[in-house]
């Protein structure tokens, strides 16, 4: 939870002040070393092994944080999740970025990272969806795949001599995204999930929360089978060159959906909530439920009221 960086009325900042004692309360009960700041004690019991982890010093026999953040136990490891911190990558994240560079072979990906991510030629679904070796052919046609200031999603398949990112996109899922917009949040507000690929079916959008802070809504895109009969692809072509100007359409309703996700989205980051599907629709089904327009959504209003909704979602959420 910030500080939030809007003017507040008098009114406003009591209520917002008191959802946030409330969330803060909450949090408390519920893990009182929860966050911790430099050279704070982290209870653990000392009859039972523990491995020390990244922000955590051991002084006099008493463990200690070494950086402002979170404390996080997995198994027998304690160790703090700094915030505000970049994209610390794990081998298949599923990342969102945008084409910075084409060089040979190769595709750079800018993906909030203190290094670009390298998409190979190699790694990459060909637009036929044939498994084949890549020809210079194919090197001569990689922009007619992605160019400059693209934005794709991939996923990290391992981690180069020098630090970067090497990405895969041979799933159908990945590719080229179209028809959206691109947000950004702290990478700390994404929780790392089974799921990061999200088809909201009753608005008709995708949504992909990236793992490293990266957020597409865009227009639901049916994934093609790869396996389908050369006919049916020759029809395809010819039906979307046909239509192609029908296609590059997007609906009003739909752009307007798009916008208010993508609102919600910018509120709960200004606010430092978790980013989540299930949180993202509860901030929609409000601005709808209060007849707040797209763009009084990112007002001081609908901020606190986002507040204080939390506040009570996570105290019914804790009763049940």
């Amino acid at each position: 939870m910030r500080k939030l960086q809007l003017p507040l009325s008098q009114t406003q900042k009591v209520r917002f002040e008191r959802a946030i004692e409330r969330l803060q309360s909450l949090s408390s009960s519920a893990n009182s070393d929860a966050s911790v700041i430099v050279t704070d004690s982290i209870p653990v019991n000392h009859d039972d092994a523990f491995l020390k982890g990244h922000g955590t010093s051991e002084v006099d026999g008493e463990l200690l944080a070494t950086v402002c953040g979170v404390v996080e136990r997995v198994d027998k490891l304690v160790y703090v999740r700094t915030l505000r911190a970049r994209y610390k990558p794990e081998v298949g994240d599923i990342v969102v970025g945008r084409v910075i560079e084409v060089a040979q072979k190769r595709w750079r990906v800018e993906l909030n990272f203190n290094q670009d991510g390298v998409l190979m030629l190699s790694s990459m679904n060909m637009p036929d969806g044939i498994q084949r070796r890549r020809t210079s052919v194919d090197e001569l046609n990689m922009r007619n795949i992605f160019v400059e200031h693209d934005v794709v999603c991939a996923e990290v398949r391992n981690f180069q001599h020098d630090g970067s990112l090497q990405l895969q996109a041979r799933s159908q899922k990945y590719g080229k995204l179209e028809k959206g917009q691109l947000l950004k949040v702290d990478p700390y507000l994404v929780k790392r999930s089974k799921h990061h690929f999200h088809y909201v079916e009753s608005l008709g959008i995708d949504l992909i929360i990236g793992c490293n802070g990266f957020i597409w809504v865009g227009e639901h895109v049916e994934v093609r089978d790869p396996m389908a009969i050369d006919d049916q692809k020759d029809e395809e072509m010819i039906s979307s060159s046909s239509t192609g100007k029908e296609q590059s359409h997007i609906p009003l309703e739909t752009r307007q959906t798009i916008c208010r996700i993508g609102n919600a989205i910018r509120v709960l980051s200004n606010l430092g909530f978790t980013v989540t599907l299930e949180v993202i629709m509860e901030t929609v089904n409000l601005s709808n439920s209060k007849n707040i327009d797209i763009h009084d959504m990112l007002g001081s209003e609908f901020h606190v009221v986002v507040a204080e909704n939390e506040a009570e979602r996570r105290r019914t959420k804790r009763k049940k």
